[in-house]
């Protein structure tokens, strides 16, 4: 049975060496996986160079070592936030006007050791791109066979429909999924949860994707192990209360299943009435193997109802002053 989990390969080749990604990249398709993450910068910020492209390499590398792999997987990588000049980002990056999307897809099919990947993302908008000439670039990509698909990440929507417009209009393969940061916890209004203005799912995104059919993928969903690892405390943009009252939920349901609190956020995620792929970058194989086996467990649908309805899911502007003078 293939699995809903997607596995972000974003530190291979890096602090994950390249033992450990082929042992995590085997098991994975051992259990089911089939979706593999990366990224063409991934990871420039633990590079000694200061730019990306080893986390492709990586992938490559274990492609070509493992024959008849391919067949067996689906590569999704990202473009657009590579550095133009190492130690320069984001003020300095490769963007996606034509030439730059033709030239960093090159690579990463270079990297990769492949003709053909099966998703491109754009990685972070460019608001010096018009997106029309993006996404004709885009048709280009998918018109010859190079990529099956495409898909925006830390997009608002309005671009993204912009996109897609473009596309349908020219009788292109339109925009077809998002990525974009989600968990369980909903940050404080007006914080920053990621480097991207717009990397936050939003209930825009949520409901865009469900009127046009748009498949989503959630990065960050485990909030880097905060749930169940003590040495981890959850992000202060979640101290809310919030947070307090969905904590207080997940833990009572995560203890009535006997599982972790992680593994119900994932199960909660990819099988609710609008799935949300959840993208793991763990690094160690029982990491991978936990967090498997919580997107392989169906929620009973009264508990289901209980972490949806736990409440207020959005804090409020009163709630948010409050939780900022406790």
């Amino acid at each position: 049975m293939t699995t809903r989990l997607i596995l972000g390969a974003m530190n291979f080749g890096t602090t994950v060496d390249e033992t450990t990604s082929f042992a995590l990249l085997d098991r994975f398709v051992e259990r089911g996986g089939e979706w593999i993450d990366t990224a063409d910068c991934y990871s420039f910020w633990n590079s000694e160079t200061g730019y990306g492209g080893q986390s492709e390499a990586l992938i490559g590398r274990w492609l070509a070592a493992r024959p008849g792999m391919r067949e067996r997987v689906k590569i999704a990588t990202k473009l657009g936030a590579e550095p133009r000049v190492a130690g320069r980002w984001p003020t300095s990056r490769t963007g996606l006007s034509a030439a730059a999307v033709h030239d960093a897809f090159e690579g990463s099919l270079r990297r990769l050791g492949v003709d053909a990947v099966d998703l491109l993302w754009l990685h972070m908008e460019d608001r010096f791109t018009p997106i029309e000439e993006t996404a004709a670039a885009l048709a280009e990509l998918t018109e010859s066979g190079r990529t099956t698909r495409v898909g925006a990440s830390n997009h608002p929507v309005w671009r993204v429909e912009r996109a897609r417009q473009r596309a349908l209009a020219t009788g292109a393969r339109p925009m077809d999924a998002l990525q974009h940061n989600h968990t369980y916890l909903r940050a404080r209004p007006h914080t920053q949860v990621t480097d991207h203005r717009f990397g936050v799912l939003s209930d825009e995104h949520l409901d865009y994707a469900a009127e046009n059919g748009l498949e989503l993928w959630a990065y960050s969903p485990l909030i880097v192990g905060a749930y169940d690892n003590p040495a981890k405390p959850i992000p202060e943009v979640y101290d809310h209360s919030g947070t307090t009252d969905r904590l207080a939920v997940l833990t009572a349901v995560a203890r009535e299943l006997g599982l972790q609190r992680g593994q119900v956020v994932l199960s909660w995620l990819a099988g609710g009435d609008q799935p949300i792929r959840p993208i793991l970058g763990g690094s160690k194989l029982d990491q991978l193997d936990t967090a498997l086996d919580g997107v392989a467990f169906e929620l009973p649908a009264e508990l289901r109802a209980r972490l949806d309805d736990a409440v207020p899911a959005d804090p409020g502007p009163a709630q948010a002053a409050a939780a900022a003078q406790a």
